[in-house]
């Protein structure tokens, strides 16, 4: 594992030294690494859900909206899952 060495406003110490006190975690690193593997996590998710929201952009530009209700979309849904072998 690298070392780092890093300087915390004293609010941000005093915080983490409360996550330790309260056996939350054993020591600022195991925390501070939790912290940096939720952020990158939350940006993963982050890039995920913008793919998803541009891919769906792109649908509407290419064959306009969806002029289905959301009982006939989870029918069809349902369907195809049941056609895949999913339900």
């Amino acid at each position: 594992m690298t070392r780092q060495s890093i300087s915390l406003t004293e609010p941000n110490n005093d915080w983490l030294t409360a996550q330790i006190e309260s056996q939350e975690f054993t020591s600022k690193s195991e925390l501070i690494n939790d912290l940096i593997r939720r952020e990158r996590e939350r940006l993963a998710e982050r890039a995920y859900i913008r793919a998803k929201l541009e891919a769906a952009e792109e649908s509407v530009r290419e064959h306009g909206w969806v002029t289905k209700t959301k009982e006939e979309l989870m029918r069809d849904i349902k369907a195809k899952a049941r056609e895949d072998g999913l339900l």
